[in-house]
C-alpha cells in the first residue's frame, strides 16, 4: 500500500504571455481597437475586461491541469460542467499488477494527523480495502468488479481542460471556506500553478 499527497500539474506546457497577446487581440476586436495594440498593452487591456465583467474574452484560452487526488474529490470536480475531462479508470487499471507496483496507492487525508487515532482508523481501513481487492484479483475477479471494494481515498488521475473563465470559476468555488477540506487543498495547489504560469487572469484570488 502507497500513500500520496494530492498534486497538480500542467498537462501542456503554456506560454502565459502569448496567452494575454492573444486574448488581447480577439478581445480587441469587439471595439476595433487593434490599433492600440502595442508589446506591453496586453496586461493593461485584460485587467480592465475582468474589472468591467467581459469574461466571455477569456473564454478563447483554455489550460490542462492533470490533477492526482482522491476519488472523493474527482466527483466533486466534475460536476463543473464547461469542462472536458480524461480520468484514470478502475475499470480497467488492474491495480494488482506489477505496472502498479502490485499496490494499491491511497491519498492521504489532510485533516487526519499522522499518529491519531483517527489516521490509524483510516489506514487500516485502507490496508483492509487493499486486501479485499487483491483477495479478489486472486480469485479470478475482473477489476471493474473487483473496484467494488475500493474507497474514496483510492488515488486518481484526471486530466482537465477548462478555458481561463470556467478556471476563474471553478477556483471561486473550490477555493472558498464552505468547499470539502480535500477539494480545497486541490484548489489552492492549482491556483498556484495557474497564478504562477499566467499573468494578469488570477491576480485577484488569495
Amino acid at each position: 500500500m502507497k500513500i500520496i499527497e494530492p498534486n497538480a500539474t500542467l498537462e501542456i506546457p503554456i506560454d502565459g504571455e502569448g496567452m494575454l497577446r492573444s486574448i488581447e487581440k480577439i478581445g480587441r476586436v469587439c471595439y476595433k481597437s487593434e490599433d492600440r495594440i502595442t508589446t506591453e498593452s496586453a496586461g493593461k487591456f485584460i485587467r480592465a475586461i475582468l474589472r468591467h465583467g467581459h469574461e466571455s474574452v477569456i473564454e478563447h484560452a483554455a489550460v490542462s491541469v492533470r490533477v492526482i487526488c482522491d476519488r472523493g474529490v474527482s466527483h466533486e470536480i466534475v460536476r463543473h460542467r464547461i469542462a472536458s475531462y480524461s480520468q484514470e479508470s478502475t475499470r480497467y487499471c488492474n491495480y494488482a499488477d506489477s505496472k502498479f507496483g502490485s499496490e494499491i496507492t491511497f491519498i492521504k487525508p489532510c485533516f487526519f494527523d499522522e499518529g491519531s487515532e483517527a489516521y490509524s482508523i483510516w489506514r487500516g481501513c485502507m490496508e483492509n480495502a487493499e486486501k479485499a481487492y487483491q483477495a479478489l484479483i486472486e480469485g479470478g475477479a475482473e477489476p471493474q468488479h473487483a473496484r467494488s471494494v475500493l474507497p474514496h481515498s483510492l488515488k486518481t488521475e484526471i486530466v482537465m481542460t477548462m478555458n481561463l473563465r470556467e478556471w476563474r470559476h471553478f477556483l471561486r468555488l473550490r477555493t472558498a471556506k464552505a468547499s470539502h477540506p480535500q477539494m480545497r487543498e486541490i484548489a489552492y495547489i492549482i491556483l498556484k500553478l495557474l497564478k504562477s504560469n499566467i499573468p494578469v487572469i488570477f491576480d485577484e484570488f488569495e
